[in-house]
């Protein structure tokens, strides 16, 4: 386990993208990318609300999800940040993850509350915004729907769902829309960690396993479909939020963690870091 950057406030959705490593430092209200040599960039600042899920339209610019303002946010060529799809009409609570689709259709994860608030949570869902901004819910009474991934053929959605502890998977049809709704894989705690295993960000590997952060039980570990752990990473300190497998050949297990998550705590130091794993099976699909 190597660390590729510390000094974050708090990194979230790592994306491999242009032979870069993107992410959102979501306290930091920043978007940055790295090279394999260190060339760290400041893509884009978000003074006003904190940043999460990346992805990319097909004709190359950003999409960026604003998390307590309940937006998606388009970074233009010049560099600045305008409005894709204010979702604040249908959005319950905070949005988090999202994926961006090879037709610029984006499925973002409204958690269903205020995760920096607390209070009563609702049922999440899935909005999808489509290339030219217009929205439509493609998936209701999902338990705190938080990261999404698209199969390479982009035929299948995985969704973890954090309160639920589960993958559940969909089949998406050609327009965009979601069916076929079961459960990828149930998650399983480690033998010598805490009860309850919800997943955060998660990737997509060529054998269909998912690599799932967990950071109750502060570890990475990949799952077969139907629930298999098979390889586990724990983290000593440090809670694990999210993950990509990138570099040239998709072998890299990139990871974002933190001391901690809650907001008051990580303000007081920055203790975010992205650590690299070199895995076996290369990464597939979105992201």
């Amino acid at each position: 386990m190597q660390t590729v950057l510390d000094g974050l406030w708090f990194g979230e959705g790592p994306r491999w993208h242009a032979e870069r490593l993107w992410f959102s430092d979501m306290h930091g209200h920043r978007v940055l990318s790295t090279d394999l040599a260190g060339d760290v960039r400041t893509e884009i600042e978000m003074t006003d609300d904190e940043p999460s899920g990346l992805g990319w339209l097909p004709d190359g610019r950003l999409l960026v999800v604003a998390m307590e303002s309940q937006q998606l946010r388009r970074v233009e060529r010049d560099g600045t940040l305008a409005l894709h799809a204010d979702l604040s009409v249908i959005a319950r609570g905070s949005l988090n993850d999202m994926i961006v689709a090879s037709d610029g259709t984006a499925y973002v994860g409204d958690m269903g509350s205020r995760i920096h608030e607390g209070g009563e949570r609702q049922p999440g869902q899935t909005i999808a915004v489509r290339s030219d901004g217009s929205w439509f819910v493609a998936a209701e009474e999902l338990e705190a729907p938080n990261g999404h991934v698209l199969t390479p053929n982009e035929d299948v959605l995985l969704v973890a769902e954090s309160a639920g502890a589960r993958l559940t998977a969909f089949d998406r049809r050609p327009d965009g829309t979601l069916a076929n709704r079961r459960v990828y894989a149930a998650l399983r705690p480690s033998s010598d960690g805490p009860p309850f295993a919800p997943p955060d960000g998660i990737c997509l590997d060529a054998e269909g396993a998912v690599w799932v952060a967990d950071p109750i039980g502060a570890r990475v570990f990949r799952v077969l479909p139907g629930g298999q752990t098979t390889d586990e990473h724990r983290f000593d300190g440090l809670i694990p939020v999210a993950c990509v497998l990138g570099g040239p050949d998709r072998r890299t297990l990139y990871v974002c963690a933190a001391a901690d998550w809650k907001r008051d705590e990580v303000l007081k130091v920055p203790t975010g870091v992205i650590l690299a794993i070199d895995v076996a099976i290369s990464g597939v699909g979105r992201p």
